[in-house]
């Protein structure tokens, strides 16, 4: 139970580390370029996909580990959710 509990923690400290969610929403390009809602999860599968253009779009380095980070900010973009929305609708 110990192994798999310090597994956890090191999964965690990983995806958080390099966290898409945090990265995407503190970027700052051009309003009517940008995607708020479930961005870091965007970001993340751009760049397991290796699509380009999506990840120019962004202008963000993606984490090291997107695969892992995946769930992670899939978990933090519906958290996130409300906001995103309300920031996509009124910018």
């Amino acid at each position: 139970m110990k192994t798999l509990n310090q597994v956890i923690y090191g999964i965690c400290i990983i995806g958080l580390s390099g966290c898409a969610t945090f990265k995407s929403l503190d970027a700052h390009p051009p309003l009517y370029q940008s995607i708020f809602i479930y961005s870091g999860t965007r970001l993340d599968w751009a760049a397991i996909t290796k699509n380009d253009v999506a990840l120019r779009k962004t202008n963000v380095t993606p984490p090291r580990y997107p695969l892992i980070d995946l769930p992670l900010s899939f978990a933090l973009d519906s958290i996130f959710l409300p906001m995103t929305v309300y920031a996509e609708v009124f910018h």
